[in-house]
């Protein structure tokens, strides 16, 4: 069983489209639950989205840190 209540690949999504995505995702979550993002670049712009928009409802663990592919859980607290 995976660890992961869902997964995301942000490439498969128009740029315009990420972030509202993942945070949908994110919404969807139930308290505990991890989703697994991955992503083509470092997703720390989008971090810095979380902070603003989702303080201290989040976790962001790297998970591997490219140099070609950057995963990160990103738990709901």
């Amino acid at each position: 069983m995976s660890q992961f209540a869902a997964r995301i690949y942000a490439p498969d999504y128009e740029p315009r489209d990420r972030h509202p995505a993942i945070f949908r995702l994110f919404d969807s979550l139930k308290p505990g639950e991890v989703m697994e993002l991955t992503n083509d670049h470092d997703p720390r712009p989008l971090h810095y989205q979380f902070m603003m928009e989702r303080e201290n409802q989040f976790t962001w663990e790297y998970l591997e840190e490219g140099p070609e592919m950057w995963r990160v859980a990103i738990g709901k607290k």
